[in-house]
């Protein structure tokens, strides 16, 4: 199964904008081809993923891939799927974003060897240009009537958008100019949102281009999930790439947590697994859904490619831990990722203090007669361990690493004690 085939079987092409040129081209010749991102925030989230590990696949394939962060185009704002105007960032912002971004990219990426991949910033060609140079080499090829044809602008109409947000789609196209001509970059990949901006740089190319000049462009639907929320969306917000905003441990869960109706769908999406183990993992889920096999690869696999073995294997251990109740196996950083939503309490007194006094100290219960019913009736667990006395004292003994006592109360309640 060639590339093509392998990225239509997975579900990942949505448009082409020549398929059998762009057929034609991969089966004869290795191409630069990139995918960009603008730099909205210091880190992505899943939801920027697939374009750029449909990216990878083509890298694996031979081809060179090109990765653009949009440090000029981050400062306009995209109006793709928005209905109202993008707050402007600030220059020294959208520098902290680009660095952020770009060490996430790094990881996803080969950037040595033959077909090693290139990053670049759109910063570094648009960024000193003047506007008469903008509105005279490019803006003259851009017709008006085309552009309020596309999508992304003629939704704004109504609502309001600004000659700023109107420009993004002739910056945009003038990446792929740039690339192209500089480059040889002879295609752009991106999501089912941006197909006008790539339609409006195949534009500039066929205007501006020596002639015969030949570049294509290509799509990726729109991750949705099986009941129609939205994909990578969680209780306390987006799952992000960056490990401070979300924790190794909540990505694997998040993984984890797929249902069975979308499990295979991601998996062929976001995995790198091939066609025979997909189809082994579709049959377990029919089979023996209460294993959770196809979800377990899942979250084996995403959280190896973006946090690395290792953080993987401390995701595993604090999810087993947690399951098992086996809460002193974990050390005090493992603690904070598993329990960072739990309510918590920070001691700040003495060295040792009494089970009854703690429950009723940290908000747990709201008397002491209802700890000492708890206590007494084998409800309240110290790191896993169950206490029934009503004399039990907790000290040094019990500070997973001296930072923290993990309270358990029923068989679901956490609560974090912070010392």
């Amino acid at each position: 199964m060639d590339l093509l085939q392998d990225l239509q079987w997975r579900g990942i092409v949505y448009q082409q904008t020549d398929e059998e040129g762009i057929k034609e081209v991969l089966d004869k010749e290795k191409i630069s081809l990139y995918c960009g991102v603008d730099p909205t925030a210091d880190s992505m989230h899943i939801g920027h993923l697939l374009p750029f590990l449909t990216l990878r696949r083509f890298q694996q394939a031979g081809h060179r891939p090109i990765v653009l962060v949009g440090g000029a185009t981050g400062l306009i704002g995209d109006p793709s799927g928005k209905s109202e105007e993008r707050k402007l960032q600030t220059l020294e912002q959208v520098q902290v974003n680009v660095d952020g971004i770009k060490g996430q990219l790094n990881r996803l990426f080969k950037f040595e060897g033959e077909n090693g991949a290139v990053m670049v910033n759109n910063y570094d060609w648009a960024g000193s240009m003047d506007i008469v140079t903008f509105l005279r080499d490019f803006g003259k090829h851009v017709g008006v009537n085309y552009m309020l044809a596309k999508d992304t602008i003629s939704s704004r109409l109504e609502t309001g958008i600004s000659f700023t947000e109107f420009t993004y789609t002739i910056l945009q196209a003038m990446d792929f100019y740039y690339l192209h001509k500089n480059h040889e970059c002879r295609m752009q990949i991106g999501g089912s949102d941006q197909w006008g901006n790539i339609t409006t740089g195949l534009e500039l190319i066929r205007k501006m281009s020596p002639e015969g000049s030949k570049a294509f462009g290509l799509t990726i639907p729109l991750v949705t999930k099986a009941d129609g929320t939205k994909f990578g969306k969680t209780e306390g917000g987006a799952v992000w790439l960056d490990s401070e905003k979300t924790s190794p441990y909540e990505f694997y869960q998040f993984w984890i947590n797929t249902s069975d109706a979308d499990v295979v769908k991601y998996l062929k999406f976001f995995t790198f697994l091939s066609k025979e183990e997909i189809e082994e993992l579709e049959k377990a889920v029919q089979e023996e859904p209460h294993l959770r096999k196809a979800q377990k690869a899942l979250g084996e696999e995403m959280t190896r490619l973006i946090h690395g073995e290792d953080a993987l294997q401390q995701a595993i251990r604090i999810s087993s831990a947690l399951f098992s109740g086996d809460i002193q196996s974990l050390t005090g950083s493992e603690i904070k990722q598993g329990f960072k939503d739990v309510p918590s309490f920070t001691y700040e007194q003495g060295s040792s203090l009494n089970i009854v006094e703690l429950l009723v100290n940290a908000g747990i219960v709201q008397s002491k007669r209802q700890a000492r019913e708890d206590v007494t009736n084998g409800a309240i667990s110290v790191n896993g361990i169950r206490v029934s006395e009503l004399e039990y004292t907790l000290d040094d003994k019990d500070r997973i690493d001296g930072e923290f006592t993990v309270i358990r109360r029923g068989k679901k309640k956490y609560f974090l004690i912070k010392y």
